[in-house]
């Protein structure tokens, strides 16, 4: 389907107009994004090619670093690139390919998420039974599950947006493209499309529900637990749940909510696409003694190598 309109481009107003903020933030930015990639592509590596961090949490935890990678990528390189070079125009395709890249991998983690939860809930609710429920082949399936439901929420998403009609003006107020300031240029009634948009949107507030739900399952058992038992289920939980709160509390705000945009949507957007995916990999990996330990074995195997 072709779209029909009379807007080949859009001009994104960014973050901001002034030249000075505009090369501050682009060093901020570029910072946080190197950071992202080296944070979460080491978690990758380190999992990968580690022969202790094979348990399905160090399964889920580099499919969620590598979806971070994805996430990030399909909006940070673009806003640094504007905030250097002041060029802030983005065709039609681009944009709508930006639109689909960003809810794909951003659903897949919503799904992933709530995967890492389950995987928590058996891990200490049902321990003895643990290795038989989430092996290896559990595990492929659920991952599998949440990029085609990723797929599913990127492609409803897209659906609802392109084809339409935009008639110009062309100027979307934001530094990327986002479903609501992009239904502010519809030159049709976007009344029932404001709703299909915050339908599938509901899927978070469902999804944060569940997981609020396990974890409460969770906290009650480990009344059940030895000290001890309790101390490394919370080491255990206490990441994931951060991530979740830092992830879903602004994309609930964003997504599930009347179809309008507000001043405070791009400080969250900024926070959610940009800082949070860098923290990821700081919040997994301070705490977590078996994964720093395993950086540390793979790098000095590394540096032992290649200095022979």
């Amino acid at each position: 389907m072709e779209p029909r309109n009379n807007v080949t481009y859009f001009i994104r107003l960014g973050l901001t107009q002034n030249p000075k903020e505009q090369k501050a933030l682009f060093l901020r930015f570029l910072l946080f994004y190197v950071l992202t990639i080296v944070g979460n592509m080491l978690i990758v590596v380190t999992v990968t090619f580690s022969k202790t961090l094979k348990s399905p949490m160090y399964f889920f935890l580099s499919n969620l670093s590598f979806m971070d990678v994805i996430y990030s990528s399909s909006i940070t390189p673009r806003l640094i690139s504007d905030l250097f070079f002041g060029a802030n125009t983005i065709s039609f395709q681009s944009c709508m390919t930006q639109l689909f890249t960003e809810h794909f991998s951003g659903g897949s983690e919503v799904f992933l998420l709530l995967v890492m939860a389950y995987d928590r809930y058996v891990a200490i609710c049902k321990p003895l039974h643990y290795l038989v429920i989430m092996r290896q082949r559990v595990c492929i399936v659920l991952l599998v599950v949440c990029w085609i439901e990723g797929f599913m929420h990127s492609i409803i998403q897209l659906s609802t947006i392109y084809g339409i009609p935009f008639c110009g003006p062309n100027a979307i107020d934001h530094f990327f493209c986002n479903m609501y300031p992009l239904l502010k240029l519809i030159c049709t009634d976007t009344y029932v499309i404001g709703l299909l948009v915050v339908a599938d949107g509901g899927l978070i507030c469902t999804e944060f529900l569940l997981l609020l739900i396990s974890y409460g399952v969770i906290l009650h058992s480990l009344k059940n637990l030895s000290q001890e038992g309790r101390r490394k289920a919370l080491q255990t939980c206490g990441p994931h749940i951060t991530v979740v709160v830092f992830f879903f509390v602004p994309c609930i705000f964003m997504y599930v909510r009347p179809a309008k945009t507000f001043p405070i949507d791009k400080p969250l957007s900024m926070f959610y696409t940009v800082v949070t995916p860098m923290l990821n990999p700081l919040i997994y990996t301070l705490r977590n003694s078996e994964m720093t330990n395993a950086m540390k074995k793979l790098w000095r195997r590394n540096v032992i190598s290649c200095n022979k």
